[in-house]
């Protein structure tokens, strides 16, 4: 497949900045998500991957040759957007085959090659309609035969889900990450659902402001936050964040009026990252916080959520804040009543106020 390289990519629209400078090494055989809101900048650099759209600055390199100002058509790299374009007119055969004809590949060549990937799709017997007779799903695995059938050293790949009901989202998702492994086709793709990207990808570009906050694995980038807004992006619901002040091993919350206590062991990191600053915005997740009767955190339930398998709380704290907290999907909840909770330390995560930065502790033992 492909090693995808960008080194100090930029994207100018005159005065305005679509991407500021990144730099990014999809490795080969790695399914990278590019995730972030809409405007943040993902899709301007997917389509200059592509060269759908002319860099402003910097250069883009493929299997480390420099394909910054090729031609769409010499980078060998397959694009499948939102919007499936299939040709209307066209049979799904022919809309499969299309990119092989125009490269005037033989008969024999097109025929082996749309058999091959409508058996890896399962979608023989749709080979003679049209796409308007199919469904949302199936058109999106015409659109997605039609990427592989060219044997590309890459796929890109636009919100290829965001047209489809939830149902078929998830029968998609699969799809998608088994053609991957199976092909061990180097991807990049682009989303705004954090539960696509979470699911799928190998890594996750975390974008915002047309820059990149965070490049990790779901999980480094679930855990371990870069910063407040990767923390409140990631996770359904995001991160608490709660601003507080530290005290001689013990975190004052919420104007003081809620006391966390700090083990020492965590203390004694989060005191020298500090250096003398007591504020401090305090992070957890909803799984890391736990109803206790002894628990030294107070708050009234505000709303209760059904998830399946569990309660979803949104706990008014102090009553400025909203707290979401993970519950028992039996017990009743009902709205104002008093509860007291407790959150796991180790899964604490701290952030500076005024740089919004993740303080990592174990660097600062």
């Amino acid at each position: 497949m492909a090693t995808i390289q960008l080194d100090q990519v930029e994207k100018r629209f005159g005065d305005y900045q679509a991407v500021k400078p990144m730099n990014l090494t999809v490795q080969d055989g790695e399914f990278v998500v590019l995730l972030g809101p809409s405007g943040c900048g993902k899709t301007t650099t997917l389509r200059m991957i592509s060269g759908l759209e002319a860099v402003s600055g910097g250069k883009i390199l493929l299997n480390g040759a420099d394909i910054t100002w090729r031609h769409p058509s010499e980078r060998n790299i397959a694009f499948v957007f939102q919007f499936y374009a299939l040709y209307p007119h066209l049979s799904v055969y022919d809309n499969i085959a299309f990119p092989l004809r125009a490269e005037r590949a033989p008969r024999k060549v097109v025929q082996e090659r749309v058999n091959e990937v409508v058996d890896l799709l399962r979608i023989r017997h749709l080979l003679r309609m049209k796409p308007g007779r199919l469904s949302g799903g199936d058109q999106q695995r015409v659109a997605l035969a039609r990427a592989l059938v060219r044997h590309p050293a890459a796929f890109l790949m636009d919100e290829p889900l965001g047209a489809l009901d939830a149902e078929l989202r998830e029968v998609m998702r699969s799809e998608i990450k088994r053609l991957h492994i199976e092909h061990h086709a180097t991807t990049v793709y682009v989303t705004h659902d954090q539960i696509e990207a979470m699911a799928m990808g190998d890594r996750i570009v975390v974008m915002s402001a047309a820059e990149v906050q965070q490049v990790g694995t779901p999980a480094e980038v679930y855990h371990n936050p870069a910063n407040l807004f990767v923390a409140r992006f990631i996770g359904s619901p995001g991160m608490n964040l709660v601003t507080g002040h530290c005290s001689q091993g013990v975190l004052h919350l919420s104007n003081g009026d809620q006391k966390l206590p700090i083990p020492a062991a965590l203390w004694s990191g989060l005191a020298q990252a500090l250096q003398g600053a007591e504020k401090v915005i305090v992070g957890f997740r909803p799984e890391a916080a736990r109803l206790d009767p002894q628990g030294s955190l107070v708050g009234e339930v505000y709303a209760a959520e059904l998830q399946g398998g569990y309660s979803l709380l949104h706990i008014a704290f102090n009553g400025n804040t909203i707290i979401h907290i993970r519950a028992d999907r039996e017990a009743i909840y009902p709205l104002g009543t008093q509860v007291r909770f407790g959150v796991e330390p180790t899964m604490l995560r701290f952030f500076d106020p005024t740089t919004e930065k993740a303080i990592r502790l174990e660097e600062v033992r």
